[in-house]
């Protein structure tokens, strides 16, 4: 039997036990120790030290294919038994980009989306921004124009009652010459979005920005409390061939990803649970989430941990196994 299993078992067993001594104990008379005891038991079955939300993306096929409708994602989350919701602004570029402008198309989504996360009763936590321009790059005159367009989804932000947005810095130059332009574009926003009481953050998405060593450059040179990271229990390929951003075979990845979101956590303001495929046991094959999980609560972390479920396995049957896997590893 191995030490998963073990601790299980053994934890179920005293928890059999300690029920039917409580019983015992009340049947007795002893109120006060049956007490005690239905105590001990509660401490035994442990709830996680996090809250859960889910990441948008873990339904962009379903949303994508037209078989749901982005704006019932409150309720599908609500559905999968989470309280937290993490949007991805390009699932809404239909409805976004149908009106006069895409400032106008974006307050248009917000009103709808925080209709229906009050419905839901559940939590907007942040929005993952994509599309809006590169913030790392050398044109200044492009990157400001990036910057720029960032801007409405803070107030977007603000409007839900998120507290962060997602931003990238992809580019071009040099390793130097990014870090440079990237934390330029980082405290601009950082700047703006600090009176709104949103937080700028960088996820581990591509790029430079996979290498721990040089986001804790971004972030020593930005310097602010509203700006952090999102760190993401995948995606430390640095770069593909080719050149490309995504799709292609990745010809340099982060060596040890286990010391990069532990490098990423001092400055973490939510954490994102990547997930590809899992065994029978229901843990995921590619990354340890206990690992992952442990160096959450040793950085001291209490907020929500999104689900990012990647699979090739159903979405909901793929977000229900993270779920269950994030459980089951924020309990032990």
């Amino acid at each position: 039997m191995n030490r998963r299993k073990f601790n299980k078992t053994t934890s179920l067993s005293a928890l059999g036990l300690i029920s039917g001594l409580a019983v015992g104990c009340q049947n007795s008379g002893s109120q006060n120790a049956a007490k005690a005891v239905a105590t001990a038991a509660e401490e035994l079955v442990k709830k996680p030290f996090f809250k859960l939300s889910l990441a948008q993306w873990s339904l962009h096929k379903a949303i994508q294919g037209g078989t749901l409708d982005p704006f019932m994602f409150a309720e599908k989350a609500k559905s999968l038994g989470f309280s937290g919701l993490e949007y991805v602004n390009d699932l809404y570029n239909d409805h976004v980009n149908a009106a006069s402008t895409r400032t106008e198309g974006v307050k248009s989504f917000t009103k709808k989306a925080l209709a229906a996360s009050k419905a839901a009763g559940v939590e907007n936590v942040l929005i993952m921004i994509d599309g809006e321009g590169d913030l790392g790059i050398q044109n200044k005159t492009e990157r400001l124009k990036g910057v720029d367009n960032h801007k409405k989804w803070v107030d977007a932000a603000k409007e839900l009652g998120c507290h962060s947005i997602r931003i990238n810095l992809f580019g071009d130059g040099t390793m130097e010459q990014q870090e440079e332009a990237s934390s330029d574009s980082m405290r601009l926003l950082g700047e703006f979005a600090k009176d709104k009481n949103i937080n700028i953050i960088v996820e581990n998405h591509g790029g430079f920005s996979s290498d721990p060593n040089w986001v804790k450059r971004v972030m020593g040179k930005v310097n602010m409390p509203n700006v952090g990271t999102l760190p993401d229990f995948g995606n430390f390929c640095i770069a593909r061939e080719g050149g490309e951003r995504w799709g292609a075979p990745c010809i340099n990845e982060y060596p040890d990803i286990y010391q990069a979101v532990d490098m990423m956590m001092p400055y973490a303001k939510a954490v994102s649970a990547k997930s590809y495929a899992f065994d029978d046991q229901g843990d995921e094959t590619k990354i340890d989430y206990y690992k992952m999980i442990r160096i959450v609560k040793k950085a001291g972390y209490t907020g929500y941990v999104g689900v990012e479920f990647e699979g090739d396995i159903p979405e909901e049957e793929g977000i229900i196994a993270t779920r269950d896997l994030l459980i089951k590893a924020g309990s032990i």
